[in-house]
C-alpha cells in the first residue's frame, strides 16, 4: 500500500510524561544551540492527558531540572504535601506507623499532591511553545524498519477498518512518520515496545519485568471530611498477607480526593478480583469516613510497571529507544514514576540531539543508558531494587526485611534478589478458596459498568476487535477449565465475559468496548494468549483529572 510519509529528526510515539518531556528537552537543546530540530509527538488519546491516570505524588526534582521555572510558567502544582500517613489495616481496625519507623522512600516532604492529567496537558503545552509537532488521535500501530533491520519510525493505525477487516466508507489509510531517532514512550506495556523487546532481544540477561494494577477513583467529599495535603497509604486489609497490594488517598485542592488500589499482578488466587478488592478497601473505618457523604466524580484503572533496576530491558536499539515506563523506571518503594519517566525523557533527548549533531541516525543511542546509569534515577532505583522482591515474601515478613534493607543498609546491602514473570503465578481454581464479595450499594461501592460511564470510554462498535486471542480455543480449553476464567475478574472494565450459547457450551465474549486500555489482560493472563494492540486513534477513556 502506498501511504504518504513525513520524515523529522526526533519521533516520540506517546504523549505522556516520558515523551512530553524527551521533546521539550530536545527543542531546548536546538534553541540553545541555535540549530533546527524538528521534533514529532504523537498520542493515541483523543487529546493530549486522555489515557493519563496515576496517583498522583510527583517528586519535582526531574521537573525542576527540566523547567526550572516551572512554578512561574503556571504549573499544576498547588498542593504540597503536609502529611504522611501510612497504616497496616486489619478487617476492623489499624496502625499507624510511627513516621521514624518509615523507610525514606515512603516519606513525601517537599512533593506534590497532583492531577497527573493537568500537568501532561500542561507539559503538552509547553512543548507546543517550543514548536514541537504534536499530533492527539494518532497511535502508533506499527514500528517501520529500513532494509538492515533498524527502526526507521512507525505507522500510524489504518481509520475507518470495519469489523470484517474490510474498508469502510470513512477508510483512511495511516502514515508513515520517518525519524533519525525514534523514541518509545507509550507507558506500561507499550504494544510496540514489547515488540522491540522481542526483536532485538532487549531482555537478555535480566529479570521478567513484573506489574501492578492501580485502580482509582476521584471524590469530591464534604470539607469537614477534606485535609488538603494529606498523603494516606495502607497495607493489610482486604487481602490475605500472602497478596501484594496497598492503597493510596490523597488530598487536593478543592474538597478533592483521589482514592485507589494497587494489587501486584503476580497473585496467585485465580478467584481475586481487584476491582472488588477496592471496593471493600472503602468499607473500612479507618477509610470510609473520609468518603462518607461525598460523590464519586471519575474512574479508571491502569498497569504499573514494577520490577524495577534489575527488570529494566537494554534501552536502546538500532534507530531508537525506551523511555519512561514503556521501559520501567517506576519506584514501586515510593509508588513514584513520573519523575522517572521525565528524566529518562531528557536523557534520551540529550542523546538523540547528540547523535543528529554528530550526524548519525538509526544507530544506537549508547549515551542514554551510560548516563542513565550515572544518574541520581539510576541510585534511587538501586537503593529500593529489592522492594518488589521482598514483597513476594508476604506483608510481615516483606515489610520487615525491607525496613531493615533500608534501615540497616541503606538500600546499599551486597545482593540483588531477582523477580519472576507475573503470569505464571496463578493456581488452578481447584487448589484455592473462591472469594465471596459483598455486591455494590452504590453509595460507597459500585459494580463495573456504571465505574466504565464515569471514565469516558468510547469504542467504535464496527471495529477489529484491539484485544486479540492469538489462539481462541485456550480461553475454554485452559482459562476456563483451570483457571475459572480469571480473566473475568482481573480486568477492570468487565470486557471479558463467559456466556453459554443455546446447547450450553461456554464461549467467551469479549466486550472491547468497555477497555480503559488499562493492560491487565495482556499481562496476566497464564497462557499470553491476549495480544492487546492499539484500537483507532483517539479511541479508549478521557480521563480530565486523573
Amino acid at each position: 500500500m502506498e501511504r504518504e510519509s513525513m520524515a523529522f529528526d526526533v519521533l516520540i510515539v506517546g504523549g505522556g510524561p516520558a515523551g512530553l518531556s524527551a521533546a521539550i528537552r530536545a527543542k531546548q537543546l536546538a534553541q540553545q544551540a541555535g540549530r533546527e530540530l524538528s521534533v514529532c509527538v504523537i498520542e493515541k488519546g483523543a487529546e493530549i492527558g486522555a489515557h493519563i491516570l496515576s496517583g498522583a505524588v510527583l517528586d519535582p526534582r526531574a521537573l525542576t531540572e527540566l523547567i526550572p521555572d516551572w512554578k512561574a510558567q503556571g504549573a499544576p502544582l498547588q498542593t504540597e504535601v503536609s502529611e504522611d500517613r501510612f497504616m497496616m489495616l486489619t478487617a476492623t481496625g489499624g496502625l499507624r506507623v510511627p513516621e521514624f519507623a518509615l523507610p525514606d522512600c515512603f516519606k513525601n516532604h517537599g512533593n506534590f499532591i497532583i492531577s497527573l492529567g493537568h500537568l501532561t496537558r500542561w507539559l503538552g503545552e509547553q512543548a507546543e511553545a517550543l514548536g514541537v509537532e504534536i499530533y492527539p488521535g494518532f497511535a502508533g500501530a506499527e514500528v517501520l524498519y529500513d532494509e538492515a533491520g533498524r527502526v526507521k519510525g512507525v505507522i500510524t493505525g489504518d481509520m475507518g477498518v470495519l469489523k470484517d477487516g474490510s474498508q469502510g466508507p470513512n477508510y483512511q489509510p495511516g502514515m508513515e512518520l520517518h525519524a533519525a531517532y525514534t523514541l518509545f514512550a507509550e507507558g506500561s506495556r507499550g504494544h510496540l515496545g514489547k515488540q522491540l523487546e522481542a526483536k532485538f532481544n532487549l531482555r537478555e540477561g535480566v529479570d521478567p519485568q513484573t506489574y501492578g494494577i492501580g485502580i482509582k477513583e476521584l471524590w469530591e467529599v464534604p470539607a469537614a471530611n477534606h485535609r488538603p495535603g494529606m498523603v494516606l497509604h495502607t497495607a493489610g486489609w482486604p487481602l490475605d498477607s500472602a497478596t501484594y497490594g496497598g492503597s493510596f488517598m490523597y488530598h487536593y485542592d478543592d474538597n478533592k480526593v483521589a482514592v485507589g488500589y494497587v494489587v501486584g499482578l503476580n497473585y496467585q488466587n485465580p478467584f481475586l478480583s481487584p476491582f472488588e478488592e477496592f471496593q471493600r478497601y472503602k468499607t473500612h473505618p479507618q477509610i470510609r469516613p473520609f468518603l462518607q457523604g461525598g460523590q464519586r466524580v471519575a474512574y479508571g484503572a491502569r498497569a504499573i510497571t514494577a520490577g524495577g533496576l534489575q527488570s529494566l530491558p537494554k534501552l536502546v536499539f538500532p534507530g531508537g529507544a525506551l523511555i519512561g515506563d514503556d521501559a520501567g523506571f517506576l519506584n514501586a518503594a515510593r509508588i513514584k514514576g513520573t519523575h522517572g519517566a521525565i528524566k529518562t525523557g531528557m536523557l534520551a533527548a540529550e542523546a538523540a540531539f547528540a547523535a543528529i549533531g554528530e550526524g548519525r541516525a538509526q544507530d544506537e543511542l549508547t549515551a542514554y543508558p551510560s548516563a542513565f546509569r550515572q544518574s541520581w534515577l539510576h541510585r534511587e532505583l538501586h537503593t529500593t531494587r529489592n522492594f518488589k522482591p521482598l514483597m513476594k515474601k508476604g506483608l510481615f515478613m516483606g515489610s520487615l526485611l525491607f525496613g531493615i534493607d533500608q534501615k540497616v543498609f541503606g538500600g546499599q546491602a551486597p545482593w540483588t534478589l531477582h523477580n519472576s514473570a507475573d503470569h505464571d503465578q496463578l493456581k488452578p481454581a481447584a487448589e484455592c478458596e473462591p472469594i465471596i464479595y459483598p455486591k455494590p450499594d452504590g453509595t460507597l461501592t459500585f459494580d463495573r459498568m456504571s465505574s466504565v460511564f464515569l471514565s469516558n470510554t468510547n469504542h467504535e462498535e464496527d471495529e477489529p476487535c484491539h484485544l486479540q486471542l492469538i489462539d481462541p480455543k485456550l480461553a475454554i480449553e485452559v482459562n476456563l477449565a483451570k483457571y475459572d476464567s480469571p480473566e473475568q475478574r482481573y480486568c477492570p472494565a468487565g470486557v471479558y465475559e463467559i456466556v453459554r450459547e443455546e446447547g450450553g457450551e461456554p464461549r467467551l465474549q469479549i466486550n472491547a468496548q468497555n477497555c480503559v486500555h488499562c493492560k491487565s489482560c495482556d499481562i496476566k493472563d497464564p497462557l499470553q494468549n491476549i495480544n492487546w494492540v492499539a484500537p483507532q486513534g483517539g479511541e479508549g477513556p478521557i480521563y480530565q483529572e486523573m
